[in-house]
This record gives structure tokens, C-alpha cells and sequence, in this order.
């Protein structure tokens, strides 16, 4: 692919909101490349500053309008992306300001996926495994500006204590829980 042609397309995608891609839906946008050109073209937008690559097999589209303090969540959703996943732990207890401490650097998921932890450029990303079921994950989570899902407070709260790590730090007796 020329690279006009794929900022042409990524464009196109960006103004619908999308910009952060796994390696597969990349070449699903560029689908009239043979396998060894499109993996060229990704290693030379990536060169030019066009794609960045914050985690393996994930690119962001580096000229997007829409990259911001929200990316990272992003990026998490792509990294598991058939399976479900919200923000929980101390970033969901920061945000209701259960916690006095705000995570700048980590964004903690629970994930139906694998466990696991990732550095990129946005921060990093903390996946833990839960065995929720989807009902009581959707009935446990709200949908917020955030393009994940957020932990009620105490799901949040409950995760928490389940993973065992940073309990003294949550005010208790100000949230009633």
C-alpha cells in the first residue's frame, strides 16, 4: 500500500472514531495487499511516524484527532478483544475517589481473558483474571465516557479484596462500604 493510500484509509476510519487497531484489523483495511507488502507497509508507516506500535500486534494511529488520556483504555480493549473486560481496582476506587492515591502510570482491567501486564507508551496496562459471568459483569459495571466499562463501587471494592493487594488504602467509612 502507498502510504497516501493508507492515510487516505485510516483517515476514513479515524473520523469515525477508530484509531487503534489489532495487526488483524489492519490488514482487513488493507486487504488488496499480499502478506509480505502489507507487512512491509506496517514496518514503513511505523518508521514515518504513521502508526505507533505501544504493545505487540497493536497500532495507533499516530495523526489520529481522537488520541488522548483515554488511549490506553483503547489499547486495552484491542489486547483482549473477544472477551469482556472493565476497569476495576485502584483505577475504578480512584476514579469515585475511594482512594487517595491516583494510578498516573497503570490502568488495572479485570478481564474474562488471560492475566497478564503490559508497558506501552500510554502507561501500563494491569489485566487480572476474573470468573464473573457476563450477566454479572454487565450488571456489576455502568457505561461512563470511559470506552470500557467501570466497576460499580462495590465491584470495584470487592475485586479489590478478592485480589488481596492494597485494601488499606481504600476510605471505607466515607463510602459506607
Amino acid at each position: 500500500m502507498k502510504v497516501d493510500a493508507a492515510i487516505s484509509k485510516l483517515d476514513e476510519f479515524d473520523n469515525k472514531g477508530f484509531y487503534v487497531f489489532h495487526k488483524r484489523d489492519l490488514r482487513r483495511l488493507f486487504f488488496k495487499d499480499t502478506d509480505t507488502a502489507f507487512k512491509q507497509s506496517v514496518v514503513r508507516l511505523v518508521k514515518r511516524g504513521i502508526l505507533e506500535r505501544p504493545a505487540k500486534s497493536v497500532y495507533v494511529y499516530a495523526r489520529s484527532k481522537h488520541k488522548g488520556y483515554r488511549t490506553i483504555e483503547k489499547i486495552a480493549s484491542v489486547l483482549r478483544k473477544y472477551e469482556y473486560n472493565y476497569i476495576s481496582l485502584e483505577s475504578a476506587l480512584s476514579e469515585y475517589g475511594a482512594i487517595s492515591q491516583i494510578p498516573i502510570d497503570r490502568l488495572t482491567v479485570m478481564t474474562t481473558g488471560r492475566k497478564g501486564t503490559f508497558k506501552t507508551s500510554y502507561g501500563i496496562i494491569e489485566f487480572t483474571h476474573t470468573k464473573r459471568t457476563a450477566i454479572s459483569i454487565i450488571d456489576n459495571t455502568v457505561k461512563t465516557d470511559h470506552p470500557l466499562r467501570m466497576a460499580t463501587l462495590e465491584a470495584a471494592f470487592r475485586d479489590l479484596k478478592r485480589v488481596g493487594r492494597n485494601i488499606d488504602m481504600v476510605d471505607r467509612h466515607a463510602f459506607g462500604i
